[in-house]
């Protein structure tokens, strides 16, 4: 296992064109890190930066503390899975894991290779499926091959490259819960790319969000959904995404599209010397407030004309149309342009429990508490209202969990390898 450090990484291919500006990173050793972001922004090229398949630059690749910038992909000692398998068609599901040890460069004898095979495979399951060709495997097993053959290697660390994309919406979800149970049972460093966001916040200790070549912010998953730096990781982390309302600031009062806001202290300290701010508010925010069994004392209950529902079983949707103020017009459709068009919408998107009767077309009570709201400034997108405090301690209770977790791992790992010798 290592340790990867980047420092000020830069990507300018030869037609001048600048992928990836001046990333610092730091991955400690047995940390899983995500690199997400929309298309284009660079994430993939970082990943090939580290293993060795796109030259640096500028800037300073560490792994192990090792500067490795000029190593070719070979002597980086990296385990890397691809999108598409990459398998060998004309071996054996032993064979293609086998295949790394077989090199020339391997000293590995037949004994040693049979046995780091079994082990990977028993690891993943695939123990009944050591004969057969990948043409004859699922999407699943073919990337539980690919998984093994960079388990075999020993490496330094594992890079994977949206692993997952190829495959259905079922065998996504289960192979998630595969790739997070096997790092955490190995305890190796793992960087992550994926444009998939439930992939980037229930896998990753960290997340680190990237933008057109430039990183934004790296943080726990809650940190990132709760405390985003600005309007760009706001926008792109949560699915649905964050709610995006013009605010503007009359007296002692915010006033919304869907309704008017009193300033607290916290809210009167973002708007200080401001006329307008961009609003954020997060579907999960609102509560019906006929059927909620919260004090609404607390809040604010607007009365809204609900456009469209949908019930998808443990969560209702409410659409409720707003205009928004022309002067943030600008700057939202450059947000949306920056994250492909798909997540910005012109609508009031509320996530309500599912037993709520709102349907399409009623004049609805939400509620929802001003504790809510984020901040932002319409001119830098700088979150007006993030509390650092609360960030650093989210991420030291992400820590504190993530060591739990591995703890756990280890004491059951320890469990199965002596119930395995009796």
């Amino acid at each position: 296992m290592a340790s990867i450090t980047l420092n000020r990484i830069v990507k300018t291919y030869d037609d001048g064109f600048t992928a990836v500006k001046g990333v610092d990173l730091d991955i400690a050793d047995g940390e899983f890190v995500i690199l997400v972001g929309p298309s284009g922004c660079g994430k993939s090229t970082l990943l090939r930066m580290i293993v060795g398949l796109e030259d640096i630059s500028d800037g300073e690749l560490r792994i192990a503390d090792e500067v490795v910038n000029d190593k070719a992909p070979k002597d980086r000692n990296l385990a890397m899975v691809f999108q598409n398998y990459a398998l060998y068609p004309h071996l054996t599901v032993y064979e293609n894991i086998a295949f790394p040890m077989r090199l020339k460069s391997s000293d590995l004898d037949d004994k040693e290779i049979d046995e780091r095979v079994r082990r990977a495979s028993k690891l993943l399951e695939l123990d009944e499926h050591l004969e057969r060709k990948p043409a004859n495997l699922s999407g699943g097993q073919r990337q539980r091959v690919a998984m093994g053959r960079a388990i075999v290697r020993n490496a330094s660390a594992f890079l994977f490259d949206e692993p997952l994309s190829n495959l259905d919406a079922k065998l996504r979800g289960q192979m998630r819960t595969e790739i997070a149970r096997l790092q955490r049972s190995l305890g190796i460093t793992t960087v992550y790319v994926t444009h998939d966001q439930t992939e980037a916040m229930t896998l990753g200790d960290r997340v680190a969000v990237l933008r057109r070549g430039e990183l934004q912010q790296v943080a726990s998953p809650r940190g990132l959904y709760d405390q985003p730096v600005n309007l760009f990781v706001a926008g792109f982390i949560g699915s649905p995404p964050m709610n995006f309302l013009s605010g503007t600031v009359d007296g002692d009062v915010l006033r919304l599209p869907i309704a008017d806001v009193p300033l607290d202290d916290r809210l009167r300290k973002a708007v200080e010397g401001r006329d307008l701010v961009i609003v954020g508010v997060r579907p999960d925010a609102f509560e019906d407030a006929d059927s909620t069994e919260r004090d609404l004392s607390g809040g604010i209950t607007a009365e809204l004309d609900i456009e469209m529902t949908e019930w998808l079983g443990e969560v209702l949707y409410a659409y409720v149309p707003y205009e928004t103020d022309a002067t943030v017009k600008d700057k939202l459709s450059e947000l949306d342009r920056d994250l492909d068009g798909e997540s910005l919408r012109t609508e009031l998107v509320v996530a309500l429990d599912a037993m709520s009767s709102i349907r399409a077309g009623d004049a609805a009570r939400l509620w929802f508490s001003p504790d809510s709201l984020h901040l932002f400034d319409p001119e830098t997108g700088v979150n007006l209202t993030r509390d650092e405090e609360k960030a650093e301690k989210l991420e030291e209770d992400a820590r504190a969990a993530r060591k739990r977790a591995l703890e756990r791992a280890k004491e059951r790992a320890a469990r199965e390898d002596a119930s395995a010798s009796r």
